[in-house]
């Protein structure tokens, strides 16, 4: 059990996603560059790479004190991985693979205190449209949306139009179950902060 309920969270990623969500939650974090090089971490399949990864990036910023959470996300179809697009032939081959295809994003997560660590995978399948013409891939990637996305698609962004269909947390597309890693925080005792105390939100009888 953690000794204070609002230790400092630190997110081990650089991704502007990621962070989002924590702030759209009204949850503070402090997000930093691991220091781990995570391409040379590599598991026995997809998920077991993101989870690696993912517990590689929290360990390289573990310190006392404070509450580290590593996540890591690799897309993936009948064993093959799609990493994040090379250049923009590599984004356009990728995505007419993935065209009409149902394929799976792997999250791995860990959360690192000092009581421990706490490490699991979540996966979310994401089906692209089987309609997607060669000139709406284009499109997309001339757009220059997504580059840093394995997949080569932003769900929260214009890439929502080649989507068919997501099964799963819709959190984890973008690269975090929100949901569950909320769930392991408040099992370690942390609680968020009171939103009275968040600047710009509107108080108790305060309508715009």
């Amino acid at each position: 059990m953690l000794r204070s309920p609002h230790p400092k969270l630190v997110l081990a990623s650089t991704s502007a996603g990621r962070r989002a969500l924590f702030e759209a939650a009204g949850i503070e974090v402090s997000a930093e560059a691991p220091t781990c090089d995570e391409a040379s971490i590599i598991g026995e399949n997809p998920p077991a790479t993101a989870q690696a990864r993912g517990l590689g990036k929290a360990l390289s910023l573990a310190r006392d004190g404070a509450i580290v959470i590593g996540a890591d996300q690799v897309c993936h179809l009948h064993g093959r991985v799609f990493s994040k697009p090379r250049d923009a032939t590599d984004h356009r081959t990728q995505l007419r693979a993935l065209r009409g295809q149902t394929h799976t994003l792997s999250n791995g997560v860990a959360v690192v205190h000092d009581g421990g660590v706490q490490a699991w995978t979540t996966d979310v399948h994401v089906t692209l449209r089987d309609d997607l013409g060669d000139d709406e891939i284009d499109d997309y990637v001339a757009c220059g949306e997504a580059r840093d996305c394995a997949g080569g698609y932003r769900v929260e962004g214009l890439g929502a139009r080649l989507l068919a269909r997501v099964d799963g947390d819709q959190f984890a597309v973008v690269g975090l179950p929100l949901f569950e890693v909320i769930t392991v925080l408040r099992r370690l005792g942390w609680r968020p902060a009171p939103l009275s105390h968040k600047p710009g939100l509107p108080l108790q009888g305060q309508h715009s």
